[in-house]
């Protein structure tokens, strides 16, 4: 059976999912066979695995860290928020149905033998399990039904860090109180504490360090430095709201502005576009401006209908309308591209109460809500609006929808007609605003320069850039293993895990 760590966090974005996939590359690095786990996640952000199953993008990455391909194991349980009060449950990677929390929380339990049953597969594949939690350990109001923090340490007999953010204040409060709401049989888990986002001298932090061992008895087993400009692929909402604020268009490129709707999902799709320099890109909550920007994307949502209304309430819809009329140039991705249509139906009431909505109509398009999700990777040739040269692009869809052509005359695909078996999305006529379900369309390096010839009106591919985003991820992946085998007591981590 795999050896098994396990990152708990003091609070919810302590770090514990960056620490985990640092751990997963430090191991990889050493020629580990090493896989992630976390049981239960909530995220708006998912991925396709290879066999069509939906996970959390956190897991996906941290397996990418790793040198290995995603699987649902990893992440057996994912909750996508539809309401304040409810998510969809997925499975294993399917859709189980939508549940209040209330009633989720009571039937927790239940799935318990989902999970164990994807940690006995991993730890029987993999040397060691870099297991993550979820929130904080100590929440008594959830303890009594956890299936993800201290039950899971316990079945997989793993060795706990703690991590705390020291970046928000509070961090010898938040340690030695989390570590005095854990039961004697938790606290013999716990080889330690990592501090993580310190700014400064951390010789400063030495009397503090030395406070927390003499009052829990732990060491600080490392003090990680806040690491400007890294980029790993988000997982929740909370990571973006860091994105929304801006003071103004800054540096030369390509416009970019993402409408930031209430359920925005897999927002991860403009990851490459944010790391990419040839781009400038911001994350919209008014239409104020619109058009400043080169292209504004509407993106995925989990919610289309209470999303859509939001663009009615800030009177997106009308300013949209009139960015295009204007010379504006608009992409919708998955649910965005539903709302280009004309009408979004809802006939099994999968969404909420409402059964039909009138969209934006600058597309002909209809789309109807599906009882059953699709959900694939998919291997594409697209051909932008105005381009010459079609691109093989990898990505995936996820999405409860099926949308259909109501005027072929007013349209365009974005393949070529040889192709259009394998329709990837549709444009229009005048080929200014497009929309596909397809995700991770931008992680193509060639797609992106075809991208900026399409903003641009040009009739071919943009020169080839030096920027290659897959080398840029592995870069990042590289730098945060080197700053934590720096500032981390590794060794003394994995000694403490019978590792050598």
């Amino acid at each position: 059976m795999a050896k098994a760590l396990m990152f708990l966090g003091t609070a919810s974005e302590s770090g514990k999912s960056i620490l985990a996939a640092s751990f997963c590359r430090i191991l990889h690095r050493r020629g580990v066979q090493v896989a992630p786990f976390k049981a239960q996640n909530m995220a708006l952000n998912s991925g396709a695995t290879p066999d069509g199953r939906e996970m959390g993008r956190a897991q996906i990455v941290q397996a990418e860290c790793a040198g290995i391909e995603p699987h649902v194991d990893m992440n057996p349980i994912l909750l996508k928020p539809t309401s304040e009060k409810g998510s969809q449950v997925i499975v294993h990677g399917k859709v189980t149905g939508n549940m209040e929390a209330a009633r989720y929380y009571r039937e927790k339990k239940r799935l318990w033998p989902a999970v164990t049953a994807s940690y006995d597969r991993l730890a029987g594949r993999y040397e060691v399990i870099i297991l993550e939690g979820a929130g904080s350990p100590v929440e008594v109001n959830l303890k009594e039904n956890d299936i993800v923090n201290m039950s899971m340490a316990e079945y997989a007999d793993a060795r706990v860090l703690l991590v705390a953010d020291i970046d928000r204040g509070g961090v010898f409060a938040s340690i030695v109180g989390t570590v005095e709401l854990l039961a004697q049989t938790e606290r013999e888990r716990l080889i330690g504490f990592i501090i993580n986002k310190f700014r400064g001298d951390a010789s400063l932090l030495e009397d503090g360090l030395q406070f927390v061992k003499e009052k829990t008895g732990y060491p600080v087993l490392g003090v990680v430095p806040y690491l400007n400009n890294l980029h790993m692929p988000g997982e929740d909402s909370v990571a973006l709201e860091k994105r929304t604020k801006h003071n103004g268009l800054i540096g030369n490129g390509i416009t970019v502005g993402i409408i930031r709707l209430p359920h925005i999902s897999n927002y991860t799709d403009f990851d490459p576009l944010e790391c990419d320099p040839r781009f400038v890109l911001h994350y919209l909550e008014s239409p104020h401006n619109l058009r400043a920007y080169d292209v504004v994307i509407l993106p995925g949502s989990k919610n289309v209908f209470f999303d859509y209304q939001f663009l009615v309430d800030r009177n997106f819809n009308e300013d949209l309308i009139t960015y295009y009329q204007g010379g504006g140039r608009i992409v919708g991705i998955c649910g965005g591209f539903q709302m280009l249509g004309t009408t979004i139906r809802d006939p099994h009431k999968v969404e909420g109460t409402r059964q039909e909505l009138t969209a934006l109509g600058v597309l002909p398009v209809v789309s109807v809500m599906a009882k059953e999700k699709v959900t694939e990777r998919v291997r594409r040739f697209v051909m932008l609006p105005g381009q010459t040269a079609h691109i093989q692009v990898d990505g995936y869809e996820i999405h409860m929808g099926h949308t259909t052509v109501i005027d072929d005359g007013h349209i365009q695909f974005l393949t070529t007609e040889s192709l259009q078996k394998e329709r990837v999305g549709v444009a229009a006529k005048d080929g200014r605003i497009w929309g596909t379900y397809m995700h991770g369309f931008f992680d193509n390096d060639a797609l992106r320069g075809s991208f900026i010839a399409w903003v641009r009106g040009d009739d071919g591919l943009e020169q080839a850039s030096q920027f290659s985003y897959a080398q840029y991820k592995e870069q990042n992946y590289n730098r945060l293993a080197d700053t934590v085998e720096e500032h981390v007591d590794v060794a003394g981590i994995l000694h403490c895990m019978g590792l050598e």
